[in-house]
């Protein structure tokens, strides 16, 4: 028999054990779910655990012995950046939901603005123009493709400042901003009036009775729509031969540029891509190419999407490239949103001609290369808003007489 005292204490044993099993339990089914939740492993949550304590302890610095109270958002903002930008990778960005709406006026079309297309060179981190689109308040100013902006509002930028740079220029219509400029090491400054700004992706005419012309700008959303009503009433006019003009394109949406080349090119490849683990993806032509002949134009500033088209074209031999070497951008980037807008820009794999040409860091050369004229940039300093004189421009003048040999031919 097991006294009183005896069965009491083994009672109060047991319901102890009990108690410090079940607040073990407790505890891991929390900390399991709360790992499990936030998709991370025991490692992970300890190696996270590590990095909080330093960051907390950073914040915690800055918060109470920084010159002036810091912005606790921008703190956090800031430090997700840095690690992107610690990537080394121009291309790779982390943007906040307010700009990454920024972001997609570029691929819709209007904003209120100086218009401007410009990009990061990142061979010197500058703010280089691209294209001062046609009728804006910038073109109209004097603005030219290859200035440099090196400030805005009287503050100097780089390329590191893209997005603010950005930002700063667009505003209100009827406003006013300063931009400085360092063109070939002549700093000058403009003031101009923004406005809103209808950004185009295409124009087209006919040369004379024989010639279509069209000048892609960028490829967005529209634009494969957009050529293909073009080419429909240059063929109208009696287009025999095709200048697709793609000088100073920076690129744009994959996709538009992936339709229009399937317009030119015959059946089989348009372009591959392939990430770090060697892992392949093919893009296929589908259809049957123009069948007329073609010239492209092309310079330092056509990147991207514009090299995916042009390596094509020449792989495949339905075109001839006229211009200068292109920029070198044969990176693919993926966007990963978060719930709260958000949203990751990583650059995942690179671009490869049909044939296998790396595109990146070595761009497209041209079939046929040919200088811009130094008497073209003094005449559109001189002359702004006023068309180039064909003599002017020796590319698009070549690609005419290309065309016309072929035509005959």
């Amino acid at each position: 028999m097991i006294s009183k005292r005896a069965a009491f204490v083994i009672a109060m044993a047991v319901a102890l054990f009990a108690a410090f099993f079940s607040s073990v339990i407790t505890y891991t089914v929390y900390e399991y779910n709360f790992i499990n939740n936030g998709n991370i492993t025991g490692d992970e949550f300890a190696e996270l655990k590590d990095f909080y304590k330093k960051f907390k302890e950073v914040k915690k610095l800055i918060e109470t012995n920084y010159l002036k109270e810091p912005n606790e958002e921008d703190l956090l903002n800031g430090a997700l950046k840095g690690m992107v930008a610690a990537l080394g990778d121009p291309y790779s960005y982390y943007m906040t939901a307010e700009e990454y709406e920024e972001m997609l006026i570029g691929i819709e079309g209007t904003y209120a603005g100086v218009g401007l297309s410009v990009s990061v060179n990142p061979n010197d981190n500058q703010i280089t123009v691209i294209n001062a689109f046609k009728g804006s308040p910038a073109a109209e100013k004097g603005i030219l493709p290859g200035d440099k902006i090196i400030g805005v509002e009287g503050e100097p930028v780089d390329g590191s400042m893209l997005d603010e740079a950005v930002d700063k220029m667009r505003g209100e219509p009827g406003t006013e901003v300063t931009v400085t400029i360092n063109r070939n090491g002549e700093i000058l400054e403009f003031t101009i009036v923004r406005a809103i700004v209808n950004y185009p992706d295409l124009e087209y005419r006919m040369l004379d009775d024989e010639i279509g012309y069209i000048w892609l700008y960028r490829f967005d959303l529209k634009s494969a729509e957009n050529m293909k009503d073009a080419i429909a009433d240059l063929d109208s006019k009696g287009m025999k031969g095709l200048v697709l003009d793609l000088r100073s394109n920076p690129g744009g949406v994959l996709s538009a540029c992936l339709e229009i080349t399937d317009i030119f090119v015959p059946e089989g490849l348009i372009m591959y891509t392939e990430d770090r683990q060697g892992n392949r993806y093919e893009y296929p032509s589908r259809s049957d190419t123009l069948g007329i002949p073609m010239v492209v134009l092309v310079n330092e500033y056509s990147a991207s999407a514009a090299e995916v088209f042009s390596g094509a074209i020449q792989d495949h031999g339905v075109g001839t490239i006229i211009g200068k070497t292109t920029f070198g951008k044969g990176l693919v980037q993926n966007l990963h949103p978060f719930k709260e807008g958000d949203v990751l820009r990583l650059t995942t794999s690179e671009y490869f001609t049909p044939k296998g040409r790396k595109i990146n860091e070595k761009g497209v050369v041209p079939d046929i290369e040919v200088d811009e004229l130094e008497a073209a940039y003094e005449y559109m300093r001189e002359n702004l808003g006023k068309e180039l004189p064909l003599e002017l421009d020796a590319p698009l003048f070549s690609g005419i007489e290309e065309l016309k040999r072929l035509i005959n031919e």
